[in-house]
């Protein structure tokens, strides 16, 4: 490359002193002093040499030199736009459970969440409460009839106060939503689980270590399958009650530490008698509960169930959110107890956090879901 040496030139030096004594003969006015002015601008311009476009030496890049220097895909940016083209993302998801946290470091929280205090419940599994299958431990009841759904839920004791009760799901997909909800939520609202979600069992691991108590979510055929189909595993209207069991059995093998499960969609499985008859009697056989998100508010099936009565954030707005909790306050006071179920949208978090915080302040008390299901 060339070198271009350009001299360093130095204007001349009047010095302060001389002109103070410039500027002190008597006849040194407005006029002198704009005259000097222009006199010391032409010397420099004598000195330093010619305006920038008046002959003065310039370097002159080649733009196609440098593009054939560029990195891959330089100039095919740099070329006219093209039509766009969209591609599906594709996620590829892993069967081994990983330690806790151990997937979420990519969005983890940029800040420490204030843990809710709250004892927290016993490590899984439980001894006696499990057994291997094919594709990991399964649920079972144990020698002396207790049930998985004993053995993992909430302990709960009543104060006679009327029964609020929230289950929030979706969780285990976004890191930075599950890590709020088991942080920032009273322990006594329970948490389901995606079954598809990486590192599932840490995430479980961590919920029950701030006393939070936990659901699996089911994959359910929904009536628009399969415009809206919830993944590989989940459970068809019209599959035989081995088929049923055979899936189910998948999903309970993802991780231990839940005590029972609610569904995922499944407007068109709920409604068939038979495809619920094989999904009920697969439950009750492991000892668990179903809670559903009000899809399936008739069905029973002689296993603990309980259902929602309401979707606090179906309207995904503060305001709607806020009236839906205001109903669920309002059953109770009729009732005696009442259930809703919602997402884990950071607005419904928020919201839900701040009201658990002051509901028992209003003369309710707050529940786990399980202490509102009863076999039926």
């Amino acid at each position: 490359m060339a070198m271009i040496a350009i001299p360093r030139l130095q204007a001349p030096s009047l010095g302060v002193q001389k002109l103070r004594a410039v500027a002190s003969v008597p006849w040194f006015g407005p006029s002198a002093a704009g005259a000097l002015l222009a006199i010391t601008a032409a010397v420099m311009i004598t000195l330093v040499g010619p305006a920038p476009n008046a002959g003065a030496p310039s370097v002159r890049l080649s733009l196609a030199g440098a593009l054939r220097q560029a990195p891959d895909g330089w100039r095919e940016t740099l070329s006219a736009p093209k039509e766009l083209v969209v591609s599906e993302d594709v996620v590829r998801l892993s069967e081994r459970p990983l330690a806790p946290m151990a997937s979420a470091g990519w969005n983890a929280p940029t800040r420490r969440l204030a843990p809710i205090s709250g004892g927290p419940l016993p490590p899984a599994p439980i001894e006696g409460f499990y057994a291997p299958g094919p594709g990991g431990p399964l649920p079972i009841i144990a020698r002396d009839g207790r049930t998985p759904f004993e053995a993992y839920a909430r302990p709960f004791a009543s104060n006679g106060r009327p029964k609020i009760a929230l289950v929030i799901g979706g969780l285990g997909l976004n890191a930075r939503a599950t890590q709020q909800a088991i942080e920032t939520l009273r322990p006594e609202i329970t948490l389901s689980f995606v079954p598809y979600a990486e590192g599932l069992q840490g995430w479980i691991d961590m919920a029950r270590a701030h006393g939070h108590e936990v659901l699996l979510e089911t994959p359910m055929e929904p009536i628009d399958y399969p415009d809206n189909d919830p993944g590989p595993y989940t459970l068809m209207a019209e599959a035989t009650a081995p088929e049923t069991a055979k899936k189910l059995e998948w999903i309970l093998s993802r991780a231990t530490g839940y005590y029972g499960l609610t569904n995922y969609l499944g407007s068109r499985f709920l409604a068939n008698d038979q495809a619920y008859a094989s999904f009920a009697a697969a439950a009750r056989g492991r000892g668990l509960g179903f809670i559903d998100d009000g899809s399936a508010a008739r069905r029973g099936g002689s296993i603990p169930r309980a259902s929602a009565e309401r979707v606090i954030d179906d309207q995904l707005s503060q305001s709607a959110i806020d009236q839906q909790l205001l109903a669920l306050e309002a059953s109770a006071l009729q009732r005696g107890q009442s259930l809703g179920s919602g997402f884990a949208y950071p607005v419904t978090l928020e919201k839900v956090a701040r009201w658990a915080a002051a509901v028992e302040e209003r003369g309710y008390q707050l529940a786990p879901a399980s202490a509102l299901a009863a076999p039926r």
